[in-house]
């Protein structure tokens, strides 16, 4: 038993599965660390220990979860299965129910996983539940690091959300918006980029870092504190909600050059009425405003969003709405994710729509982004890209979104400059020099 182990001080072996967002899998990436440091050895097989880190963000992330401790508890029934994050702040007795669970901490407690985990005390009923509705002192957050492809860190430096949107659970179980330390960032950055060519910024609700009470820096402060202080080659910002799309910010975005072009900002619907439903903070007409001067200013960005289908009560007039907007505005791609009901939440109190046809919403909307997508990859034949090498077999990644296949293998870990060729099946290949010509104005062309 691992418990034993830890009491003689042998290492424990231990496994760690992260489901979910960028921020989840930072938060599974700095336990692993702090397993490691306590002396744990991390393994692939016959582990002692596992760890799920759960996601909860919709029914299917949930069944995801239990399948894979059901999978764990058959594959290695000698483990003991330890189960974090946000499935267990949730609903920790759903858990604990499976077969093989014996600890169960939700995100409020989850500091204190590393030391229960290899001190080898006993837990108290030899299980520990966190109380998803007392244990509300979620702690302060540091800049954690979650390795991304093994070539572009992720680096979470917020945590939690002030909103309350309906049909979302994350408030309940990450608490309120909280931001690592400037200085903190600064140095996990500088760190990072001694390593890496290109560091993704993240968190739950990125765009309100800095927010918090008594602080006068907003995120487009903090990323110039990191252009002077460090020598990051590039910086990538996941998810920014509609509203936080600044002019401060994206004019910043727009000059500098060590900034990705890529604005994400989730859109749910395109209907005033069911984004008040949703109490979402902005209408269509915000949201549209905010996406065409992202396009004003940077022509050639990656531009994204999160759309939902099927919201409960949504008409179809409400949803033709949505496809009428996705169809105006200039997207490069789509996450478009039916509607999953969350207990606890105002949205699961509404009238449902029947599942296929929210299903059935959620193909036409992705049938629009892979088209846009398509067009988008398109245009770009021909014209020069920054790209980042994500390994050494010729897969790179541009600053606009673009998967590209190299021409020929390169290091890993390195920005540089190619021609875009031929439209591939996901991305983009790069032209050969031999397919380069020379236009008339003197910018490349694909021959």
């Amino acid at each position: 038993m691992w418990r034993e182990k830890a009491k003689l001080g042998v290492a424990v072996r231990f496994r760690i599965y992260s489901f979910g967002c960028r921020a989840s899998q930072a938060d599974g990436a700095a336990l692993e660390t702090a397993l490691r440091a306590g002396g744990g050895q991390a393994v692939n097989d016959h582990p002692d220990l596992v760890v799920v880190n759960t996601c909860t963000v919709t029914a299917l992330a949930d069944g995801d979860a239990r399948k894979l401790i059901r999978r764990i508890h058959r594959e290695h029934p000698g483990a003991q299965i330890v189960v974090t994050g946000c499935y267990a702040q949730r609903a920790p007795q759903e858990l604990l129910a499976l077969p093989g669970v014996s600890l169960v901490v939700g995100n409020s407690d989850r500091g204190r996983l590393p030391d229960l985990l290899l001190s080898g005390a006993p837990f108290h009923g030899e299980v520990y539940v966190s109380d998803v509705f007392q244990a509300r002192e979620f702690g302060p957050v540091m800049a954690v690091e979650a390795i991304g492809e093994r070539s572009r860190p992720n680096l979470k430096i917020q945590d939690g959300c002030n909103n309350r949107c309906s049909f979302c659970v994350i408030p309940q179980v990450r608490g309120r918006s909280r931001s690592a330390p400037a200085w903190d960032v600064v140095e996990r950055v500088r760190e990072l980029s001694t390593r890496y060519a290109e560091i993704v910024l993240t968190g739950i609700n990125l765009g309100r870092w800095g927010r918090e009470p008594g602080s006068a820096m907003r995120l487009a402060d903090l990323l110039r504190l990191l252009l002077a202080e460090t020598d990051v080659q590039r910086l990538r910002l996941s998810s920014v909600e509609p509203m936080d799309w600044s002019d401060d910010l994206l004019r910043l975005m727009a000059d500098s050059p060590r900034i990705a072009r890529h604005v994400h900002a989730p859109l749910q619907s395109g209907s005033d009425p069911v984004l008040r439903r949703m109490r979402r903070r902005y209408r269509s007409r915000h949201y549209v405003e905010r996406i065409l001067r992202a396009r004003e200013w940077m022509p050639d960005a990656a531009i994204g969003a999160d759309v939902m289908a099927g919201f409960p009560g949504e008409t179809e007039e409400e949803f033709q709405a949505t496809v009428e907007l996705v169809e105006q505005l200039p997207f490069t791609y789509l996450h478009v994710f039916p509607y999953s009901e969350r207990p606890g939440t105002p949205a699961a109190e509404m009238p449902q729509l029947p599942v296929e046809l929210r299903r059935e919403r959620g193909r036409i909307l992705e049938a629009i982004g892979a088209r846009k997508n398509l067009a988008f990859r398109e245009s770009l034949q021909g014209s020069s890209l920054s790209v980042v090498t994500l390994d050494e077999l010729g897969h790179a990644l541009s600053s606009n979104y673009v998967r590209v296949e190299l021409a020929s293998p390169r290091p890993a870990r390195q920005i540089l400059d190619i021609v875009a060729g031929e439209v591939t099946a996901r991305g983009v290949r790069e032209a050969t020099p031999f397919a380069i010509l020379t236009s008339p104005s003197g910018s490349p062309a694909i021959c």
